[in-house]
């Protein structure tokens, strides 16, 4: 059974930092990413990386402020984010596939339950 637990939300003033962490119990998964989902909006992409080869992409919201990283544990991914905004206010989801990414909307086969973000202006 996969399960996917995230954590390292929290509630930061604007301008600060948070690190998310993200560990996927089970199959080996050839990607794994970021999605993130505000109050009253739709869930959207954040950022994902590929297993091998270390390819990553990036929502335009985020580039150069968020960095997604791998673990040296298996299916381990991490979100640095810095300098956030009051915007980037969300729920943050982990998510993994067997497909690699390819673009900015990669298809995803499984979800964490998410961890809250909330940054304070």
């Amino acid at each position: 059974q996969v399960q996917l637990v995230e954590s390292g939300g929290g509630l930061v003033q604007a301008g600060g930092s948070l690190r998310l962490s993200c560990a996927a119990s089970g199959r080996t998964f050839a990607a794994m990413g970021w999605f993130r989902q505000a109050p009253g909006k739709e869930r959207e992409f954040v950022a994902a990386i590929n297993r091998i080869g270390g390819s990553t992409y990036y929502a335009d919201s985020v580039t150069g402020r968020f960095t997604i990283s791998r673990g040296y544990a298996k299916n381990t991914v991490y979100l640095q984010m810095i300098s956030l905004k009051p915007e980037d206010t969300a729920v943050y989801y982990c998510a993994a596939a067997y497909s690699i990414a390819t673009g900015q909307a990669p298809s995803m086969d499984y979800w964490g339950n998410g961890t809250l973000v909330t940054v304070s202006s």
